[in-house]
């Protein structure tokens, strides 16, 4: 029985995702007593805008990443459930 080679981008989009999901659990469930810890985190990031000024025109960067409890199990689970594809 040939085996289906699994690609690597899906992979990442699995991450991603349960990353993503995992984070918004992690928000909500932050305002729950016993559910605190899932929302414990740290953001990172640049703090103030990159801004380049190029007379006609203005680009302005900013990248912030929070990373909380829930996001990282939210990426495990990702990371099994592909595994198991």
């Amino acid at each position: 029985m040939a085996r289906r080679k699994k690609n690597n981008w899906i992979l990442i989009l699995f991450i991603l995702g349960g990353l993503v999901i995992g984070g918004i659990l992690g928000e909500i469930t932050s305002e729950i007593d016993s559910l605190w810890w899932l929302g414990y985190g740290k953001q990172f990031g640049f703090s103030h805008p990159v801004s380049i000024d190029l007379n006609i025109l203005r680009l302005t960067f900013s990248l912030i990443v929070k990373i909380n409890i829930a996001s990282i199990v939210g990426a495990i689970i990702a990371m099994a459930l592909y595994k198991k594809l």
